[in-house]
């Protein structure tokens, strides 16, 4: 019998191109199957790496690396035979009566999203099976995860605006296309098939954004461009309802190094550090050294998951609850964020294009609103309990 029983865990690690997500969610797995967890790192980028971070080969389905921990690189053609057979099978078709060559129609009928969505069916298979206690998704790059994240929005507005009308066109006028054309028309089963890929895609959304399952985890550098970036994903990860329990500082310079230059380095890493905490506060923080050698290998990835997980379970749930939340109010919008002790004569609030800057005593917030939020103008600030209330409204002329 494994270490969780029935319970399941999903930790997916994301953040900007570069800052070490494949290292933590290795180092992570490491630490789960150490600890007698049945552990999966899946890797979802399409510019694989996890194979490189353990030093060794991994394929399409889950390879054992050691006890207890496996992993697999997700292969969009691989993965789409598996899971989107009929779908795929229709678009060449499709692709092919058009005059494309066999080559090139295999090509076009991966389709965008195609490569995300598959990476979700695996998750949704292992979960729904419980063939593993722990699984890690060491994602692609912050803008590819959120189109992953936002696929079962995106595929709720297809099937309930298009699909029904696509449907029963298919039915009422099919035949009398196929006697003037030999244009492909969708089976039943391609709509079934598309049926089942929708259902498939709302219960890993309802898995993924269940907290007491699923947490998302932000790595992030001390540089400038990078926190940029990850308060950007927080943002989105928070208005599609995603938990975010843990924020990873990677490459942070350790305090034996004493020269000039890394001393200038260190400072200044200090100052991104403390915007880092301000910035996604009560998040938890912790802090990763930069290692003195390439993060490869199960021995490097030892050395991280003890510096990151050191006498802790890496499945514990680190923070529950949404620190701020965007709801619609009258006609415009409104963010409710969580400043419990304050008092409204105590802040200080600034609109400045897509940022929202709070400012409380010596400590400076700053928040990145959602596109549709930034070009309106935030008009009242109101307490009701702890909760700060902002409303906001699109300019009069």
């Amino acid at each position: 019998m494994n270490k969780r029983g029935e319970n399941l865990r999903i930790i997916l690690y994301t953040g900007k191109g570069g800052v070490g997500k494949t290292t933590m969610a290795a180092a992570t797995g490491l630490k789960c199957a150490e600890l007698g967890y049945k552990t999966l790192v899946i890797s979802t980028d399409p510019a694989h790496s996890l194979a490189d971070s353990f030093d060794l080969k991994l394929g399409p389905e889950p390879k054992k690396i050691s006890e207890n921990l496996y992993g697999q690189e997700v292969d969009v053609y691989y993965s789409i035979d598996k899971h989107w057979g009929t779908l795929k099978e229709y678009l060449r078709s499709l692709f092919k009566w058009q005059g494309v060559d066999d080559i090139l129609s295999e090509e076009l009928a991966i389709l965008p999203g195609m490569e995300e969505g598959a990476a979700f069916l695996w998750v949704h298979q292992y979960a729904k099976e419980r063939t593993f206690d722990v699984i890690i998704i060491d994602s692609a790059p912050t803008g590819e995860t959120l189109r992953l994240l936002s696929l079962p929005d995106v595929g709720r507005w297809w099937m309930e605006k298009i699909f029904p009308i696509q449907k029963k066109m298919a039915k009422v006028f099919g035949p009398a296309i196929k006697r003037v054309t030999n244009a492909p028309i969708p089976s039943e089963d391609t709509y079934e098939a598309a049926e089942d890929l929708y259902s498939r895609l709302e219960e890993i959304h309802s898995l993924l954004s269940n907290e007491e399952v699923s947490s998302i985890r932000i790595v992030v550098n001390p540089e400038k461009m990078v926190i940029r970036e990850a308060q950007r994903a927080y943002t989105y990860l928070n208005l599609y309802g995603y938990p975010v329990d843990l924020i990873v500082i990677n490459r942070v310079l350790p305090q034996r190094f004493r020269s000039d230059y890394l001393l200038s380095v260190k400072k200044r890493q200090r100052r991104y550090i403390k915007q880092i905490e301000d910035s996604f506060s009560p998040i938890p923080i912790v802090e990763v050294p930069l290692l003195d050698k390439e993060a490869v290998g199960l021995k490097a990835l030892k050395d991280i998951k003890d510096s990151v997980f050191k006498g802790v379970d890496p499945t514990k749930v680190f923070y529950k609850g949404k620190p701020f939340e965007v709801l619609s109010s009258d006609g415009g919008y409104r963010v409710v964020l969580k400043v419990p002790f304050v008092e409204k004569s105590d802040i200080d609030i600034l609109q400045w294009g897509d940022e929202l800057i709070l400012k409380v005593g010596n400590h400076r917030r700053t928040i990145f609103l959602p596109r549709f939020l930034a070009g309106l103008t935030a008009k009242e600030a109101s307490f009701d309990g702890d909760k700060l209330l902002i409303d906001f409204e699109q300019e009069r002329h």
